[in-house]
């Protein structure tokens, strides 16, 4: 594939150089993941081009405020999948197969942060004025 397609906080690198393959799709999983376990994406910005540099350099972190309650395995799996070379990138296969997935593969009686949730309905909210100034400006 070579055609840059994709929404900025879950686009990976490669996909910016244009050159990739389905592992771009591991890194999007990624991003998810840790939105997911903190409330907001590992990559950000005031705006798209601003998200898209902060990507193409590929470092992000764990701050403690949010990860302290997170195991060591979910954040191993995140650091995994978010691997900068594809090549070193997890698979679909290797990932449904890590420590933590296996670990929490049934049900759990886990419940996520309130901070985490807090923080997720506050980027949904930046996400829905992004989309709505869009479509109200260019459709």
């Amino acid at each position: 594939m070579n055609r840059i397609n994709g929404t900025p906080y879950y686009i990976a690198p490669e996909v910016l150089n244009e050159s990739y393959d389905e592992k771009c799709d591991i890194w999007s999983c990624g991003v998810i993941l840790y939105i997911l376990l903190c409330g907001y994406p590992p990559f950000n910005g005031e705006s798209d081009t601003d998200i898209m540099k902060a990507v193409r350099t590929g470092v992000y972190d764990f701050p403690v405020e949010e990860w302290a309650t997170v195991s060591k395995e979910a954040k191993d799996l995140v650091s995994s999948m978010l691997k900068y070379d594809p090549k070193q990138r997890l698979s679909a296969k290797d990932c449904l197969v890590h420590p933590w997935i296996k670990k929490y593969d049934q049900l759990s009686e886990q419940k996520i942060s309130q901070t985490a949730l807090l923080k997720m309905k506050k980027f949904k909210v930046i996400l829905l004025d992004s989309y709505l100034f869009y479509f109200y400006f260019f459709f």
